[in-house]
């Protein structure tokens, strides 16, 4: 059985690093991460989580960025090797 790859910015692991695809949505949340850095082709890396799982927080166009759980899974991705 092949190992899984993330699909969204939420199932990145720790450490692990990603292309944003797209962000799903038309609304003000959607622009909003886009007005963050996240969209098509920039890298984004998974540097941890709050105790509970969320949020969760990434390294982007060279700072540090807190989504929560909902915020992340809009973001689709793809891997970056």
């Amino acid at each position: 059985m092949a190992a899984s790859h993330p699909e969204t910015l939420d199932q990145l692991t720790f450490g692990q690093t990603a292309r944003v695809v797209a962000v799903d949505g038309v609304d003000a949340i959607s622009a909003r991460l886009m007005e963050m850095g996240l969209f098509e082709g920039e890298v984004v890396e998974s540097l941890g989580a709050a105790p509970l799982g969320d949020p969760i927080e990434f390294l982007v166009c060279g700072y540090r960025l807190s989504l929560r759980k909902n915020e992340a899974r809009r973001v689709r991705i793809a891997s970056h090797e």
